[in-house]
């Protein structure tokens, strides 16, 4: 039986495509072994990552409406409060940190620092950026998320997103009720802050 080359050169890519797919949660593209020039090449949906801050035991209705059908949420400290945790786990799977506020045993479980990956993209989470305690760029970071100030903020800095996505719990003085997003396609993220709409 004679195999069309063709046809085995797209099994061919289809199976590496997919295979990066499950690998790899960002954009892959495949060459077969055959020597095809031919480059197959797939796109896994954007992922849409919440990130929280000082809410101080407040977690507002608006803030839960924002957040519905993220993928992930970022809290970054001064919670205040199991319950809000709770809530927010309610909505999708929760990273967390412990905030200068945040006091009891429920807060003991937390790290005052974490770092996750998500879609490719390495992500760096502490309350104060004040204790940011490594080199983001060395350490191969592209987000640093941190609150702790209230006041919404982004900068790119070294080749390295900082972000601040505001409190999102009672207001202070009068800054915005705010949260922001991070949208995560092809290893890379771009960020979004959102002013909450609040009575």
């Amino acid at each position: 039986m004679r195999l069309n080359k063709k046809k085995i050169c797209l099994y061919e890519n289809w199976y590496l495509a997919i295979k990066a797919y499950f690998a790899d949660f960002g954009a892959s593209a495949a060459q077969c072994d055959f020597g095809c020039t031919s480059r197959f090449s797939i796109t896994m949906k954007t992922l849409r990552i919440g990130l929280i801050a000082d809410t101080h035991g407040l977690l507002r209705p608006e803030a839960r409406v924002a957040l519905k059908g993220v993928d992930l949420i970022i809290h970054a400290g001064d919670i205040c409060n199991a319950e809000v945790l709770h809530a927010l786990q309610q909505i999708a799977p929760v990273v967390a940190v412990r905030g200068n506020n945040d006091r009891g045993a429920w807060a003991d479980a937390l790290h005052e620092r974490e770092t996750v990956t998500v879609g490719g993209v390495a992500i760096h989470v502490v309350h104060d950026l004040a204790d940011l305690d490594l080199d983001p760029k060395s350490a191969g970071i592209q987000v640093v998320v941190s609150g702790h100030s209230h006041r919404p903020s982004l900068k790119m800095e070294g080749g390295v997103q900082f972000v601040n996505p505001g409190s999102a719990g009672p207001r202070r003085f009068k800054l915005p009720i705010s949260l922001g997003f991070l949208h995560i396609s092809n290893g890379s993220a771009k960020v979004e802050l959102q002013t909450l709409e609040v009575d």
